[in-house]
């Protein structure tokens, strides 16, 4: 395990993920694919430094990360879904495995840019798959101010909408323009709280991802035909 960068990480202390006690029957056996979502497009933005925070210790891990940048991605309705930063985000959607949400708290709440990623994810299957449905999700949140726990919980309640697995674990950082020095976060039980969010969805993805089809399965759908499916996600 490769932790030269991560150095606040006491490397003989961060466990190697366990893949055969962790993965299910048929696992592809490639490194879990994480999205990395941040809601700020601030020069100095702290969701992204976070989110740069967890892809290390995720890399560290074994992972494989992949960010979106938010920049120029329309309002939803604005454009149509064939829009290149659209299709961009739902690409890296259906690639993943995994996510991690990050998001400023602004206003008591997440913030519109964060909220119109998750917008333009649909609930309706794109190419036969489905592009949140039965993957993990970690969710993340800063503020300027003292802790708070008002972002996270919005997020998780959209993850369950979005019929995502959300890990129990989050992290919420006050204050985050304390704890950042040069652009990487200094140590500190914040930072070790990162490790141990980024450490669960390593965990909850293996476990998850070749079990999700029959995790989601459900009795509801099955006797569903197509053209019901259709009306019902179409209205």
């Amino acid at each position: 395990m490769d932790t030269s960068d991560i150095p606040n990480v006491i490397a003989s202390a961060l466990k190697p993920l366990d893949i055969p006690a962790l993965v299910g029957p048929g696992d592809p056996g490639h490194p879990p694919r994480i999205l990395l979502l941040y809601g700020s497009l601030r020069p100095v933005s702290y969701s992204r430094l976070c989110a740069e925070e967890a892809a290390r210790v995720l890399r560290a891990l074994g992972c494989e990360t992949r960010f979106f940048d938010p920049s120029g991605l329309p309002l939803p309705d604005d454009a149509d879904a064939d829009h290149p930063k659209v299709a961009e985000l739902r690409e890296l959607a259906l690639w993943s495995e995994g996510m991690v949400w990050s998001s400023p708290e602004r206003h008591g709440a997440m913030t519109g840019i964060m909220k119109t990623q998750i917008d333009w994810l649909p609930l309706a299957p794109l190419g036969g798959i489905r592009p949140t449905q039965g993957k993990t999700l970690a969710l993340m949140q800063v503020s300027g101010g003292s802790q708070s726990f008002n972002t996270v919980n919005q997020l998780r309640i959209l993850g369950r909408w979005m019929r995502m697995i959300t890990i129990p674990n989050q992290s919420s950082v006050p204050m985050a323009w304390k704890e950042f020095d040069n652009g990487r976060m200094k140590p500190s039980p914040l930072y070790n709280r990162i490790v141990d969010v980024m450490e669960e969805l390593a965990r909850f993805t293996l476990m998850i991802r070749a079990r999700s089809t029959m995790l989601v399965d459900r009795y509801s759908e099955r006797v569903e035909t197509p053209m019901d499916v259709h009306k019902r996600v179409s209205s």
